[in-house]
């Protein structure tokens, strides 16, 4: 496989340097600063009042996005001349991260900086730009985004709400109704996707609420994140100056699907601050629970738990900060070649936009497991409402529909990968031609390397030819037809998501040792060597089921050989390796990667 820069998708047929990811513990001091000026801002004014926050005490919500705005938390990526602080991506994403820990504080937080102002910074001109982001940066404007209709969601172009003309050419009237709208019941900017006139694709508009025309239902009542606000919000005759028209008309629908990329992998890193928090929850109470004279985390069925928990935490966690400084690369290469910084912004998230569907996946999906787990570490305490697992349970659930369904994802990341394939930005043929080849062929012999990582980065080689095997084979057998296939399409997915997961999970562990040394990260060798065998067990699972779904007879036979061959793994004691894991966790009384 070739090595050099790597574009969106790519790393599919192309090696990946370790010294080319980012690892989270390569912090700067100065991101460690703004990582505890969040930590502090979640402990002092959101944790204390997290009931009162899920009760909706009037005006609490609103109270803690101003003193998020007054830290500068809510600025971190807009530039310094539009009153923020001009972080990079990569910070702005730990924010994210650390805020993420906030239950109903964080999705009002993340509604607000991503879909509810990214728009306006994205897209806005430069009148809008002045005249909004400044007060969304502190807070003394708080944002909301309507794009959901009750007929429309995950095909969201296909919304009703209408916006005309008026006879004087100087406003839009806006009419119609959006659903499952965060912040809406405090907001003060609405973000307004309609169509206008008989368009066929969706606009997009800044709506004040001053400007009048908006009513909304009462909060709905919701399983989790009791404290967000949502609700439904109707648009009757709502006049709209022609100046508030965002970008160009019919454009909406590619502000929609721009914005959610952002949204996707942001939501990913507020997963895994959710996640470290809920670990860090779960050891404390396994050290101090008591049964048989011991406590639980002395027991080997809670350190699988443990050591379970942070294996998928950790591997999520250097998925998406690995996709984060690829974006962050691609962004600084534009800005380099001439182009404006918020197209540039735009068209490098764009770029990754596979890597933001696959860690949006795993890393709600590892979310959801920690705190499952979570709640059977704790017991019978776990599901009282008395103790902290009931709440985390039920706020965690939300972020597998959020940001596109993990099935929409799952479907897009195959959908883009081909396409972009098809259009010859990415080169599938040839390397899937190659490994046809090579199973008819006799298999080469290579003398035995037992330096560090050259297992792992044996089997990740291997993983990635079982995908190619596999999808050319999906594509050769099944052609038009195969976009229908959403079973074997959801098996393709998962391998992707798997490789994906456990290259970054290499990578990240191969830097960290490079920069320190073996000594002392014995737990993240055996982190990495948890997942790297997983991965092989779960491409084997999910490739023999797609394959016995559409193929048959000698080339069943075949296709199965090839992907044996290209998921076979050395022995492996995952018992030891959790041992050590979750040694180190009890230790450290907290996630401690």
């Amino acid at each position: 496989m070739e090595t050099s820069k790597i574009k969106g998708g790519e790393f599919i047929i192309k090696e990946t340097l370790a010294k080319d990811v980012f690892i989270p513990e390569q912090w700067s001091e100065e991101q460690l600063m703004m990582k505890k000026t969040c930590e502090d801002f979640i402990e002092q004014e959101v944790s204390p009042f997290l009931d009162r926050i899920d009760l909706q005490e009037e005006g609490l919500m609103q109270s803690i996005l101003d003193k998020a705005g007054s830290l500068g938390i809510l600025g971190v990526s807009i530039p310094e001349e539009l009153g923020g602080l001009g972080f990079d991506f990569v910070t702005s994403m730990l924010v994210t991260e650390i805020i993420g820990a906030g239950h109903s504080a964080a999705v009002a937080v993340s509604a607000h900086t991503g879909i509810g102002t990214l728009p306006i910074l994205y897209y806005g001109n430069d009148a809008q730009k002045k005249k909004y982001i400044p007060k969304l940066a502190t807070a003394e404007w708080k944002a909301c985004y309507c794009l959901t209709e009750p007929a429309s969601g995950s095909d969201a172009n296909s919304g009703k709400t209408n916006a005309k003309l008026t006879p004087d050419g100087k406003h839009y009237l806006i009419n119609g109704q959006k659903m499952w709208i965060t912040n809406s019941g405090f907001a003060d900017i609405f973000i307004v996707f309609a169509k206008i006139d008989d368009d066929k694709n969706l606009s997009a508009f800044i709506v004040e609420k001053s400007f009048g025309g908006i009513t909304l239902n009462p909060e709905e009542h919701k399983m989790g994140i009791k404290g967000s606000s949502t609700r439904q919000v109707f648009f009757n005759d709502c006049k709209v100056p022609v100046e508030n028209l965002l970008s160009e008309r019919e454009n909406g629908f590619k502000i929609a699907v721009n914005i959610l990329n952002i949204g996707r992998i942001k939501l990913a890193g507020a997963a895994i601050g959710a996640a470290k928090h809920t670990i860090s929850v779960s050891v404390k109470y396994a050290n101090e629970r008591i049964q048989f004279e011991r406590p639980i985390s002395k027991y080997g069925a809670i350190r699988y738990k443990l050591a379970e928990q942070a294996a998928r935490t950790f591997a999520a966690e250097s998925a998406t900060y690995r996709a984060s400084q690829n974006i962050e690369d691609a962004i600084n290469s534009l800005i380099e070649g001439g182009m404006d910084e918020a197209k540039a912004k735009l068209k490098g998230i764009e770029q990754f936009a596979i890597e933001a569907a696959i860690v949006k996946v795993c890393g709600s999906e590892a979310l959801d497991y920690v705190v499952d787990e979570g709640v059977q570490i704790y017991g019978g305490m776990g599901y009282s409402s008395e103790g902290p697992m009931d709440r985390i349970y039920r706020d965690s659930r939300i972020n597998r529909i959020f940001e596109g369904t993990n099935e929409i994802n799952r479907l897009l990341i195959v959908d883009m990968l081909l396409k972009r394939g098809l259009k010859g930005e990415l080169d599938l043929l040839t390397p899937a031609k190659a490994i046809a080849s090579e199973l008819v062929g006799i298999p080469e012999l290579s003398e035995p390397d037992d330096t560090l990582f050259s297992y792992e980065k044996k089997q990740i080689i291997n993983f990635k030819k079982s995908i190619l095997l596999i999808a050319g084979a999906a594509v050769q057998k099944l052609a038009t037809t195969l976009s229908k296939e959403q079973e074997i399409i959801m098996n393709i997915s998962d391998m992707i998501i798997d490789i994906y997961l456990a290259e970054s999970t290499v990578l990240r562990v191969e830097k960290l040792i490079g920069i320190k040394g073996e000594a002392g990260y014995e737990a993240q060798l055996n982190l990495m060597r948890l997942t790297v065998d997983s991965t092989g067990n779960n491409i084997w699972i999910n490739g023999k089921e797609a394959l016995n779904s559409f193929a048959e007879g000698d080339e069943l036979k075949m296709l199965l050989i090839g992907l044996k061959r290209f998921t076979k793994q050395d022995p492996f004691n995952a018992k030891a390796a959790r041992q050590i894991v979750a040694q180190k966790i009890i230790a450290e009384n907290k996630y401690c990667f």
